[in-house]
């Protein structure tokens, strides 16, 4: 089930977070990700819309929404991987936005196929000014608008 994300949730949520990118994104050395930690925890998901994916009590996934309709964050744990999340989550928010965007980092193939397979485009590359990995900013749009 996705619902709106509670407080109680944030230390599954950060979990999920730091295990999903050190192991998505192992061409990134680890020490970025814990030095990311707290201004996730603290900054970034406070100031977003965050839903998580909820299967018997245990938070399994969660995506970020940062206005007007960036996807900052989608991440399912390890455990869940392959198992529809992350495709429920992009369709719930396809229902509640006409248009989103997200960046993913080309060494990162499997995310880029996700997006792609959910109708995303990619519509230009540019050089993350934190890690200096080259990102895809990909964009769905609804054909109705």
């Amino acid at each position: 089930m996705i619902r709106l994300m509670k407080d109680t949730d944030i230390d599954a949520v950060m979990d999920i977070w730091l295990e999903t990118n050190i192991t998505a994104h192992d061409f990134i050395p680890e020490e970025y990700w814990l030095g990311n930690y707290n201004a996730v925890k603290g900054e970034y998901l406070p100031e977003s819309d965050n839903y998580v994916y909820e299967e018997n009590g245990k938070v399994k996934g969660f995506i970020s929404i940062m206005q007007p309709s960036f996807i900052g964050a989608l991440f399912v744990s390890k455990d869940s991987h392959h198992k529809g999340i992350g495709g429920q989550f992009v369709e719930f928010c396809k229902s509640k936005y006409g248009y989103l965007d997200v960046a993913v980092y080309a060494e990162n193939k499997e995310a880029i196929n996700f997006y792609e397979k959910h109708e995303f485009v990619k519509v230009k590359e540019k050089v993350n000014a934190t890690s200096s990995h080259l990102e895809y900013i990909l964009e769905w749009k609804d054909e109705i608008e």
